[in-house]
């Protein structure tokens, strides 16, 4: 990347506008470099510098200031997010994919009891922020902020809190049990023998196939149909048997008359596509998990329902052994029951109730929304939340949160409390996406309007965090210079603060850090995601380069600045090779890192296609392995999450950082000026 110095830069262009919000027109400019290419930039002078998080937030810190809105760091890829939340149709959704005017679960007090409801998001956006893991007995994991709440068997609890002190409040133990049903099944892979599954299923419970001769000359007729009144398994059928070369003709079967509803039907009568529906449906002669899951949903999606629990009928004893060893070979216990009816129809009924009702119901996936109802339920407690540990996991991560209108939703299978939706450029009349890297809002007042506000009575030094939603560090700082009087406003006033930033541009302040560093606690954090030139530049190409802010590390921890690391994104063959990660953590550990940690690539909208596009350019050799990794969605699956993430860890690194922040500690408790310890920092939901 060329390197300019910013007095040799020329004012391209200048005009005024008028931003939402803003009394005072801002001044527009363009500069003619390399960096500032299609970027616009807004000159304002703000009303004031500390931003404050309202209370029902419940973020990590009640004060930030963020001198620029918008960013030019704006990287490719974000990371996290990956937490199931339940949908309103039964299905779950990463939380990073839930966006305003989706439905999903919430909860409500019905007469004395808390209930599901359907409710709907109406704001959803992302931060970076620290991170604790909650677990529970069952192995459900829960990664949120210090200051998000979960219901609880004894109430909403922090995940985080004291006794007594600024942070006493209700809080989480290993006495506690959360409310919900636990972590979600994962769905199943849309693979050859789950559509076969599906169809043996569905046909077999609700369909009609026949061979027939007719006629003198022994005309054979053959014939398929498949009626029903839901047009999702319909369609989904009818798109499976379209992909092993079986074209269906749809057309209304049945008219809606009186309580009559409608059915519609999809139907073939080749001998070629008759004999191809008989294969399909033929039994197995060794069922695999993916073939048995499609089966159940399959046969739910023709013979079941859901009301007080899940029962499947049928009177071919063949079918409901069938669907007792498919529920059996998942760990579902199930009970026959006889109607006593004169048909001999058995229900196959499904215990354990809405735990189980939900583990079936994503663990096969049936395509009808309407049995997927668990409206108004009633929310439960189960044996197996109890909460067995809270951990901090030491390091800053991309998260996630939404509004919903009941104030809450349901995470991996618990119910969360919403945090406050903060509100960024769309406020600006600006879209979040590429507006967000190329109109760039600058408070050029923010040095001194902050120092006069650390200077007011009632301000009483609490923490404040930097870069929690634009990098302060990103390079038109260079320009404007504004962070040198943040800087000293906190080091006159001995106020507590904290920068996250993937810039070196960092060390130019590298004495006003030590200089604050002598009366408060600080700390700084680099993102570092590869140390490949090639990696580096088609995930983030407008950042500084990975090695130098590995120096960056080293020179501020010499400086006596706690500086940490996040190895983000980890691209399977790319970048995971244990050696290429351990020369991150070597160089890292080295300079002193006091937290190390990574998360996998996640390949999200557009980037997918670019991402894509590149490893068909340059490692041809990993397309297939991607195209698998990532067919269910944005994310890697769960084992390879977890991989990476073992694989960037630094078991070294947390003791030293403990060490390192203790000897700052009592060093600065025996000083003649020793600040009031800060609030510990603890960041938002997912």
């Amino acid at each position: 990347m060329c390197s300019m110095r910013w007095d040799q830069l020329r004012v391209e262009n200048e005009a005024t506008r008028r931003l939402p919000g803003y009394r005072d027109e801002a001044v527009v400019r363009t500069f003619d470099a390399p960096e500032a290419m299609d970027v616009r930039f807004y000159e304002i002078h703000a009303r004031s510098a500390l931003n404050h998080v309202p209370k029902q937030s419940r973020m990590p810190f009640r004060w930030t200031i963020n001198p620029y809105r918008g960013c030019t760091h704006a990287c490719h890829y974000c990371a996290s997010g990956a937490t199931p939340v339940l949908m309103g149709g039964g299905r779950t959704k990463p939380l990073e994919d839930v966006r305003p005017g989706d439905r999903v679960y919430g909860t409500v007090r019905i007469d004395r009891y808390r209930r599901y409801v359907v409710t709907q998001v109406l704001n959803h956006w992302s931060t970076v922020k620290p991170a604790y893991r909650v677990t529970l007995e069952d192995g459900t994991e829960l990664v949120a902020s210090g200051d998000h709440r979960f219901l609880s068997d004894r109430g909403w609890k922090y995940v985080t809190g004291a006794e007594w002190g600024p942070l006493r409040r209700p809080y989480l133990t290993i006495n506690n049990s959360l409310m919900g049903t636990g972590q979600f099944a994962s769905p199943p892979g849309d693979s050859a023998d789950y559509r076969r599954g599906y169809l043996c299923g569905l046909i077999r419970g609700d369909g009609y196939i026949a061979s027939r001769l007719y006629g003198p000359r022994r005309w054979q007729h053959h014939q398929f149909r498949l009626a029903l009144i839901d047009l999702e398994p319909l369609r989904r059928a009818g798109g499976y048997l379209d992909d092993i070369g079986v074209a269906t003709r749809e057309f209304e079967f049945q008219a809606a008359v009186g309580n009559s509803l409608a059915l519609r039907a999809i139907s073939a009568h080749s001998r070629e596509k008759v004999e191809a529906i008989r294969e399909v449906m033929r039994w197995p002669r060794a069922a695999s998990d993916d073939w048995s899951k499609g089966f159940l949903a399959g046969i739910f999606d023709a013979e079941g329902s859901y009301g007080d629990c899940i029962r499947i009928a049928n009177t071919d004893q063949q079918i409901i052994g069938w669907t007792e060893a498919s529920m059996r070979r998942f760990g579902f216990a199930t009970r026959l029951e006889d109607s006593k009816r004169p048909n001999g129809v058995t229900y196959v009924r499904l215990l354990g109730g809405l735990k189980e009702v939900l583990r079936f119901f994503h663990t096969v996936d049936p395509a009808i929304t309407r049995k997927r109802n668990i409206n108004e339920h009633m929310v439960k407690t189960f044996a197996r939340l109890r909460v067995t540990s809270i951990e901090p996991l030491g390091l800053e991560m991309p998260m996630y949160d939404i509004t919903t209108g009941t104030g809450d939703f349901i995470a991996n299978g618990v119910v969360s409390h919403n945090c406050f939706a903060r509100p960024t450029h769309k406020y600006l009349d600006f879209n979040a996406g590429r507006d967000f890297e190329r109109e760039i809002v600058v408070k050029v007042n923010v040095p001194e309007l902050l120092r006069a506000e650390l200077a007011r009575p009632k301000w009483k030094g609490e923490h404040v965090a930097l870069g929690t939603n634009t990098d302060p560090y990103q390079w038109v700082e260079g320009r404007y210079k504004l962070m040198p009087g943040i800087w000293e406003a906190f080091r006159d006033f001995a106020n507590p603060c904290s920068v996250l930033t993937k810039s070196p541009l960092l060390l130019r302040d590298k004495e006003l850090l030590q200089q604050v560093a002598e009366r408060a606690p600080v700390t700084a954090n680099f993102s570092v995601p590869t140390l490949d030139e090639k990696a580096w530049r088609e995930t983030e190409p407008h950042t500084p380069h990975p090695r130098a802010r590995l120096e960056a590390v080293a020179e501020l921890t010499r400086a006596g600045i706690p500086t940490g690391i996040l190895i983000a994104p980890l691209m399977p063959g790319i970048n995971d090779a244990p050696e290429q990660v351990e020369e991150i953590i070597e160089i890292a550990t080295e300079a002193g890192a006091v937290s190390i940690g990574g998360i996998a690539l996640h390949l999200r909208g557009e980037v997918r296609d670019i991402f894509m596009d590149w490893l068909r350019a340059h490692r041809p050799d990993l397309v297939p392995r991607y195209e698998e990794l990532y067919r269910r969605g944005p994310y890697a699956p769960k084992a390879v999450q977890e991989r990476l993430g073992k694989l960037a860890s630094a078991p070294g690194a947390a003791p030293r950082s403990r060490r390192f922040l203790r000897d700052r500690e009592e060093a600065a408790s025996t000083g003649p000026e020793a600040a009031p310890t800060p609030e510990p920092e603890q960041p938002a939901l997912f």
